[in-house]
């Protein structure tokens, strides 16, 4: 598979992140965005949310065209998944997900597809990371290792996933074949 053309676009406190060497990382966290696009996904990435003066965000963003984006360069420790963002690269896929309403628990099936350029261009990503960063050898779902409950939007008595992404149409099948990755489910 030919390594993907990855566009660099560096959150404005990229540098604010802590450093960290290639040999630290041995995970990659999938997650989708939940969010409409790009765009809002960008804005959110942005937010300052932390006194550092950092926020939330992956280390690359997938569109749903395929193009591959880097928001944070993999030796530095992006804010992604509670508890593994030291040892992970996060993967972020364009993708509604529950968007707009993610905690209703009336809301919580996640029906968009992700698309074949989007698959195509993470397989051809892993790739290249796996030769990046020679000790990967893990892979999971952010679902996989955030998975506390909250109270539901629409009814506090009710218990919904915080994190369910990539969710359910996600291929994991098709990404793991030939990626070198073990699947981890903590």
């Amino acid at each position: 598979m030919p390594a993907p053309v990855i566009l660099d676009w560096p959150l404005p406190y990229e540098t604010r992140l802590e450093a960290r060497p290639a040999s630290a990382v041995d995970l990659v966290v999938i997650h989708c965005t939940e969010l409409p696009d790009l765009a809002a996904a960008r804005s959110y990435g942005e937010k300052v949310l932390y006194a550092d003066g950092t926020g939330n965000s992956g280390h690359y963003y997938i569109d749903r065209d395929g193009n591959v984006y880097r928001f944070v360069a993999g030796t530095r420790v992006a804010h992604h998944t509670r508890g593994y963002n030291p040892r992970s690269i996060g993967i972020e896929l364009v993708n509604t997900g529950r968007y707009p309403d993610w905690l209703d628990s009336r809301r919580q099936a996640m029906t968009e597809p992700y698309t074949a350029a989007q698959i195509a261009s993470l397989r051809a990503l892993l790739g290249r990371l796996r030769n990046e960063y020679p000790d990967l050898r893990l892979i999971a779902g952010h679902e996989d290792l955030d998975t506390a409950e909250v109270a539901a939007s629409d009814d506090a008595a009710r218990r919904v996933h915080r994190k369910r992404d990539p969710g359910p149409l996600f291929p994991w099948a098709e990404v793991l074949a030939d990626s070198g990755l073990e699947r981890l489910k903590p």
